[in-house]
């Protein structure tokens, strides 16, 4: 199943995604919630409501997919957790002298998130902003302590995440957070697709990052220093993981400011991430001046 949040004149509004319909479930299934982490709260039968819903729905229901705005699928998650040189090759252009013994955690703010199709915004104090195609899980089921083998239970779906970094910013420290919390930074979506429909851990799928149709990133994630589960395990000995938390899982090699020469976003670009079995999710990027 396919579920998007989209917005309406009354507010943000969950839909489930059906090819080229979307059906509003706030009329089709009125008793359910209105928000996605709510939704996710309900585990599995809240999902198995939803898509019973849909299936159901009338026209009076439905929306043409490509009239509505997409949010980002959880717009207000409460803790984005990311995870940096997680595949082998990105580590090694950054640092070739060692690879991480442990995953790397920073977090993200929901402050810098965008959906699908909205702009990445070059602030006003750089031009170092930089691209990193990665693919994002979204928490269902919460939990502490959580063993990893039952970690990927917990997973709800997954999503695209165009993780932009002003780097000038991430670099003038050891801790990257400033560099990686620039409003309108981060593009989270298109949609949330739930766990039945990739290989678990969605694993072994091709990911990309193409920059005006040229290919700049390209890897399997299967290629991931620290898999899904793990990064699950690892996060949840240290605090409780909750229903719409995002776990984003790492960009692989290409970035722009380890290219030669240094390859940053500017007005007019056009980036596109890609994850095989899944979709795209797509932003231009436009300076802070010039969005709106």
């Amino acid at each position: 199943m396919r579920l998007v949040t989209f917005a309406h004149a009354s507010g943000p509004r969950i839909g489930v995604r059906l090819g080229d319909v979307l059906v509003d479930l706030t009329l089709a299934a009125p008793g359910l919630p209105t928000n996605m982490k709510a939704l996710l709260a309900l585990g599995d039968a809240g999902l198995q409501d939803a898509a019973q819903a849909a299936a159901a729905a009338g026209s009076d229901c439905q929306l043409r997919f490509s009239s509505v705005r997409l949010l980002p699928p959880v717009p207000d998650p409460g803790k984005i957790l990311c995870v940096g040189l997680n595949y082998v090759d990105h580590a090694i252009e950054v640092d070739p002298k060692s690879l991480p013994e442990h995953p790397v955690f920073f977090a993200r703010m929901a402050s810098t998130l965008v959906g699908h199709d909205a702009p990445l915004v070059r602030p006003l104090v750089s031009r170092m902003l930089d691209y990193e195609g990665e693919v994002a899980a979204v928490i269902g089921i919460g939990g502490r302590n959580i063993p990893r083998e039952a970690a990927l239970a917990h997973i709800a779906g997954y999503a695209l995440f165009n993780e932009a970094s002003v780097r000038d910013y991430q670099f003038r420290t050891s801790q990257w957070f400033l560099g990686k919390n620039f409003d309108n930074t981060g593009a989270f979506g298109p949609e949330l697709c739930t766990t039945d429909e990739l290989p678990p851990g969605a694993c072994g799928l091709r990911l990309s990052t193409t920059v005006n149709g040229e290919v700049m990133q390209e890897a399997s994630t299967a290629d991931m220093l620290f898999p899904l589960d793990l990064l699950v395990a690892n996060l949840s000995e240290a605090m409780t993981l909750s229903p719409g938390d995002v776990i984003v899982t790492g960009t692989p090699s290409g970035v722009g400011f380890a290219s030669t020469p240094p390859r940053y976003l500017k007005p007019g670009d056009m980036v596109e991430v890609a994850l095989e079995g899944y979709g795209v999710l797509r932003n231009p990027v436009l300076d802070a001046g010039s969005a709106s």
